[in-house]
């Protein structure tokens, strides 16, 4: 995983140094296309593999993204971040990784996700061993333990990491009590 982070922060910071030479004759709205198709597309790939990294891997993810909001705004190398990305309207890199989980989980759960996802998550409801417990009412999933030969870590650390991020104790997932909306197009 190690190296994958680093081959993604090292080809985003590249670009960004590409994008910096040319964003003076650029209009703000192609400057904006620029960085959203070149950077934040490559940020947002399959970043739900990296649910339950640790803070300081996230940290590396987030300051190209800091970068990427420092640029898009041109702002200076110290100014804060977080007017930035709430003037762009972007998540930091966990809350981008949790929304994208929040809702394949809701894919799933509709049955809008491919069928090898669809066969993995399993509202609690329908579980036939706690269909007696309180938290049937709940929108908590059950993800079953699986251990993958070459990288049991991953999988455990995914597992537990959408039990954590789509359990009741987080506001995000409140998409699941709508069981009968239509599919979401964006993710």
């Amino acid at each position: 995983m190690d190296a994958h982070l680093t081959g993604l922060v090292s080809s985003c910071f590249g670009v960004l140094r590409q994008i910096r030479c040319i964003r003076r004759s650029l209009p703000r709205e192609a400057l904006s296309t620029l960085v959203t198709s070149f950077i934040t597309s490559k940020i947002d790939n399959c970043n739900v593999a990296l649910a339950g990294l640790p803070q300081r891997d996230l940290d590396r993810i987030q300051s190209v993204l800091n970068a990427t909001a420092r640029l898009t705004a041109d702002a200076r190398k110290f100014d804060h971040v977080t007017p930035l990305l709430v003037n762009l309207h972007w998540l930091r890199v966990p809350g981008r990784i949790q929304y994208k989980l929040c809702v394949l989980v809701h894919r799933c759960l509709n049955g809008a996700a491919p069928q090898y996802l669809f066969e993995l998550i399993q509202p609690l409801s329908d579980v036939d061993s706690r269909r007696r417990q309180r938290s049937v009412s709940t929108a908590e999933v059950l993800v079953p333990a699986t251990l993958n030969h070459w990288r049991p870590c991953s999988c455990r650390r995914w597992s537990t990491y959408l039990e954590k991020s789509c359990s009741r104790s987080t506001p995000v997932p409140d998409i699941f009590h709508f069981r009968n909306t239509p599919e979401v197009t964006s993710v």
